[in-house]
């Protein structure tokens, strides 16, 4: 199928207008988005800030094609997605996003050399583990590559979910409390990692956080409340 390119707003890799989001049926609904409206640039570092069931998780899913919107578009690269279905958004995501959640999503009897290799293999890279092996030279656990992830700490298993997304090359890193589970300094550490993927790789990143140190260093923040977005906390 087609994907159909969108009017968007020059040099915006996230366009989300309008988005709603409604579990349940009409007798019992929960309103998670309602009227979303978020703009990133191509390059931009935007924190995403707010209360638990703010509705931050949910935009977040539904900007990377994890789920669809109720009502609204989302366009992502130039690319409306909202309305693919689930082979189309990975293929989207795959070629444009990578994907860091609070909880890791190792495989954990797999070395963090497999882990990233794994994405790398499915897509039948020419150079797998020389690709796996830079990244995790990168992420500054080129030490660690033969442990399991089940083996490694909450940072190093943080650190190796960060070269999984980046395997393929992404334009665009979304993370979802990246920090929220780490201590102090790891986080900081891992914060330094995104911040030099951002300035010196010219990364594009969402983040949503509840830490300051996080948002401190994003070039823009952006507030949620009741499921919807604004500029001011």
């Amino acid at each position: 199928m087609e994907v159909a390119t969108a009017n968007v707003t020059q040099d915006a890799i996230i366009q989300a207008q309008d988005v709603f989001k409604i579990y349940g049926t009409n007798g019992d609904q929960t309103v998670a988005l309602r009227g979303a409206d978020l703009t990133v640039a191509d390059g931009e570092f935007v924190a995403l800030l707010g209360r638990s069931g703010s509705g931050k998780s949910t935009l977040l899913q539904i900007i990377a094609g994890l789920d669809t919107p109720s009502a609204g578009r989302v366009i992502l690269n130039g690319q409306d997605v909202s309305r693919l279905d689930e082979e189309e958004r990975a293929r989207i995501r795959q070629k444009t996003v990578g994907l860091v959640l609070q909880r890791d999503n190792l495989v954990p009897y797999l070395t963090a050399l497999e882990n990233v290799a794994l994405p790398l293999r499915l897509v039948k890279h020419p150079n797998p583990e020389d690709r796996t092996r830079t990244l995790l030279e990168r992420v500054g656990l080129a030490h660690r590559i033969h442990h399991r992830a089940s083996q490694l700490s909450g940072g190093e298993a943080q650190r190796v979910s960060v070269a999984v997304a980046l395997a393929h090359g992404p334009r665009l890193l979304i993370g979802d409390e990246v920090t929220g589970e780490l201590d102090s300094q790891t986080a900081a550490n891992l914060l330094d990692l995104l911040c030099d993927l951002h300035e010196n790789d010219g990364m594009s990143m969402l983040i949503v956080t509840h830490h300051d140190a996080v948002a401190e260093r994003a070039e823009r923040i952006v507030y949620m409340r009741d499921g919807v977005v604004s500029a001011e906390g």
